[in-house]
């Protein structure tokens, strides 16, 4: 599935003319208004959002592809909220079928890797009563202590909004905390969809869409950069879709401090909204393009491969995006559970590799800020394998 060069779509007499105001100023490297990405949704078929995407893509990270070495630790499925279209977690009163582990057993996960070249921990889980902020900030530190050279990127800001609240400290006060006991930075869950008529029929328990902005926001102040998510293909319309990544815009262009934009497909198995169908991969991949196109200023667009399997994936570095996430050597279970494409979310480096160079693409390994841990354009697994041997 290819998209056209751009200069053919400027040339092209049967596309619109509002279509083509579109692509001229995004040829021309100027910001589309809401009301402009709206009409992408609506009318923009996938080759001429794709071919767009592309060209952004491609100008801002040429034919880079990247990945990073992490693994996630999921402390516990246990959780005070009830999200309509989470099918992890389990509230407090459904303990028999959830699981929290000891601080002993999460620290022998990350001892586990010792001696392998994993840059990233990815510590979120249920929101739990009784892990608390110092509880976590002391682990954090513990783990640290194991590992001084990995990064820890944990909890999502629903997560810290409870612990914040529960602790009794504002949200620069908690974050502060947990950047002085090793917090790196923060992941994007949580955000979901910010418009107040969605949040109020998918997740309104939780923290608000000012909540999570703030957290973000105050964060980056903080000097700790994060990540930004949207759930889409649930009950939002194509507004709320464009609400929502207008909100993240404007906080990138007040702080610069979110890495990356994760669209999160919605999938049904095991929840609430099991009712509803799920998005075609055509809207997937035309979801990540228009994401492209509208966030201006986010450096990168990731597909979170386990999600949507690593066919779409490869699909989708030609429309938008330019990171797949990473390894995920590990058995996370927040996405299995809901009926992703991949059930056992494990690639090796070189099976990563393999799959980007399959669609013509340059494997660069990264850090969790984008810088270059390895190029993989012209490596030679086989002086892996010799070393091993």
């Amino acid at each position: 599935m290819q998209t056209q060069d751009i200069s053919s779509v400027l040339l092209d007499s049967t596309i619109p003319a509002d279509l083509k105001a579109i692509a001229e100023k995004v040829y021309a490297g100027k910001r589309i208004t809401v009301e402009e990405g709206i009409l992408l949704y609506e009318k923009g078929e996938l080759g001429f959002v794709g071919s767009l995407a592309n060209y952004v893509r491609e100008k801002k990270n040429g034919n880079y592809v990247y990945f990073n070495r992490n693994f996630h630790v999921e402390p516990t499925n246990i959780c005070v909220f009830d999200c309509k279209f989470c099918s992890y977690s389990r509230l407090v009163k459904q303990k028999e079928e959830g699981w929290g582990l000891s601080e002993e057993e999460i620290l022998n996960i990350v001892r586990s890797y010792n001696g392998k070249p994993v840059t990233e921990v990815h510590i979120v889980g249920g929101v739990h009563p009784k892990m608390g902020l110092m509880y976590f900030a002391n682990l954090i530190k513990k783990v640290k202590e194991i590992r001084p050279d990995i990064h820890v990127k944990a909890f999502t800001a629903v997560e810290l909004e409870y612990m914040c609240r529960k602790a009794k400290v504002s949200f620069e006060e908690g974050l502060r905390i947990l950047k002085e006991h090793g917090q790196d930075s923060l992941p994007g869950g949580g955000a979901e969809i910010f418009h107040e008529d969605i949040r109020k029929q998918i997740c309104e328990d939780k923290c608000t869409a000012e909540e999570w902005l703030e957290i973000h926001e105050t964060a980056h102040k903080l000097g700790m950069p994060s990540n930004a998510t949207m759930l889409y293909g649930q009950i939002e319309k194509f507004e709320h879709r464009i609400d929502h990544m207008n909100r993240l815009r404007e906080l990138q262009d007040r702080t610069n401090g979110f890495n990356t934009f994760i669209p999160l497909k919605f999938r049904n198995k095991g929840n609430q909204m099991s009712n509803i169908a799920e998005s075609t991969v055509i809207e997937d991949l035309r979801n990540y393009a228009i994401s492209r196109i509208f966030l201006d200023n986010f450096n990168h667009v990731k597909a979170y491969w386990p999600m949507i399997g690593r066919t779409t994936a490869q699909l989708s570095l030609s429309f938008g995006v330019d990171d797949i996430d990473g390894t995920i050597d590990d058995s996370t279970k927040i996405y299995t559970m809901a009926g992703s494409e991949e059930q056992s979310p494990k690639l090796t480096t070189q099976q990563l590799v393999e799959m980007v160079k399959q669609v013509g693409r340059h494997p660069i390994e990264r850090d969790t800020v984008y810088n270059t841990v390895t190029d993989y354009l012209d490596y030679d697994f086989s002086k892996e394998e010799a070393v091993a041997s």
